[in-house]
């Protein structure tokens, strides 16, 4: 049976992305949102609500795909109307993520860095070699590149990454992260976690954790070539968390691949 999908920035690249997605599995766009004094117009067909409180009202799931600064807001007005919330905006403050995880105590939501299924096993894989290369012997390095609009860096898929890593290592990736390296740096950081951010051109991702130790090194490299496998992984996000208990679920919860 369909559901009915509300989209948060329906007028957008991913909105679109995932008001076609929805409608490919079967489901009902139920409306979407757009910026205020926006020029963008919804797909042909989804009606514009005047806000995030009326669209989870019109719909069984919200798709929340927007920018970090609604993130408080939307999940605020999912709780509020007892309706699941599917998030994939990226660039979240630590005081973002407290707000998400107390909406989860009321509703279930799926939040997640990256929805591709491949992104999800590579950052299983992650923890796992985290645990597996000692941190004294191998250097983690993460680098990323994405599309010059991005505003966010690094990216959260990036960050998922490092966190995937730290969780092997038994250690929190906050105090443990190297970036942004210029001039006279000093030596590497044992035990530190880098990243090296890269923007240009309409590169959709790319992400390789490299693992470089003194007589070998280990890259795991993946790359996005479309967009809507985002799309298509948040539909299916959609999908499972109908009808969820409330809490805060991410998308190895949704493959079935929480250890």
């Amino acid at each position: 049976m369909g559901l009915r999908i509300g989209i948060a920035g329906i007028g957008g690249r991913m909105g679109r992305l995932l008001a076609e997605e929805a409608r490919a599995a079967g489901h009902t766009v139920a409306g979407g949102t757009l910026k205020p004094g926006s020029a963008k117009a919804a797909p042909e067909g989804v009606p514009v609500l005047p806000d995030v409180a009326a669209l989870t009202a019109a719909a069984d799931v919200l798709i929340d795909f927007t920018i970090a600064g609604t993130a408080q807001e939307h999940a605020a007005a999912a709780a509020q109307a007892g309706k699941p919330l599917v998030l994939g905006t990226s660039g979240l403050s630590a005081e973002d993520e407290a707000a998400v995880a107390l909406a989860a105590r009321r509703i279930a939501v799926v939040y997640a860095a990256n929805f591709a299924p491949g992104v999800n096993l590579a950052l299983a894989l992650a923890e796992r070699m985290g645990a597996a290369l000692p941190a004294e012997a191998y250097d983690a390095e993460i680098v990323e590149m994405h599309h010059r609009q991005k505003v966010d860096a690094p990216s959260g898929t990036a960050i998922a990454l490092g966190r995937a890593v730290a969780r092997g290592r038994g250690i929190t990736l906050e105090g443990n992260t190297e970036s942004g390296r210029d001039g006279h740096t000093g030596p590497r950081r044992t035990g530190a976690i880098g990243f090296a951010a890269l923007r240009g051109g309409q590169v959709a991702g790319e992400h390789t954790l490299l693992f470089a130790g003194a007589t070998e090194h280990i890259a795991l490299s993946i790359r996005a070539f479309d967009r809507r496998i985002f799309a298509s992984g948040a539909i299916q996000a959609a999908g499972w968390v109908a009808g969820r208990a409330p809490g805060l679920y991410d998308m190895l919860d949704v493959l079935g691949m929480r250890a």
